[in-house]
């Protein structure tokens, strides 16, 4: 087995300290830091998305995974930046005004990571303004939106209508899930991508920052 495939096997298992310790080992041996991103630690992490998709794991074995592929990139981290590797793309995450759940965010959040992209996370019981100014600030790709709640999934037309107003609606794509929305809400409110789940979020977020 390839160093590489360790290390996405590994990362897979949740095993942190061998992730941790095959990314130092591959940089030592003069592997390139975006082919041990590309080929060991994000190939594991989709490798994982897809199960999850198909509920072969659970969130447990995201949240692990995950928590293995920040460790290797924070070892990476100043090695892609010296060899001037930046991010597939970027994107603001949080739940809209009034609702505090973020379980949902977070895992796609981590998808999202998962994939190579640079997430800004806003947290919770986020005013649609914030949305806005935070997309503008960043110079992102994509909002995305979460919602768990009937009474707060009506702050995602917010977040639209105010992106409209300030005239820059054309310069992101507006994403939203949660467990109230539907493909019918999002074509409603003029969103530009519902999915179902996590996985799915983040294959579409890594679509649309191909085509910018």
């Amino acid at each position: 087995m390839s160093l590489l495939n360790e290390i996405s096997t590994f990362l897979q298992q949740g095993r942190l300290p061998k992730v941790k310790e095959l990314v130092t080992q591959a940089i030592e041996e003069g592997i390139a830091p975006n082919e041990i991103l590309e080929s060991g630690l994000l190939a594991g992490m989709s490798v994982i998305g897809e199960k999850f998709r198909n509920n072969e794991v659970f969130v447990p074995e995201v949240l692990i995974a995950a928590r293995a592929l920040n460790g290797g990139i924070s070892i990476l981290q100043p090695y892609l930046t010296a060899a001037g590797v930046k991010a597939k793309g970027k994107a603001v995450i949080g739940t809209v005004k009034g609702d505090l759940h973020d379980i949902g965010k977070n895992m796609v959040k981590m998808m999202l990571e998962g994939k190579g992209l640079s997430v800004v996370d806003l947290g919770v019981n986020v005013p649609a303004e914030t949305f806005i100014d935070a997309a503008i600030e960043n110079d992102v790709d994509i909002i995305c939106c979460s919602a768990l709640l009937t009474t707060t999934m009506g702050e995602m037309k917010n977040i639209i209508d105010a992106a409209v107003e300030r005239g820059v609606r054309e310069q992101f794509k507006i994403m939203i899930g949660g467990a109230p929305i539907t493909q019918g809400y999002c074509d409603l409110i003029k969103a530009d991508c519902y999915t179902v789940d996590a996985a799915s979020a983040a294959d579409a977020a890594a679509e649309f920052c191909l085509q910018n």
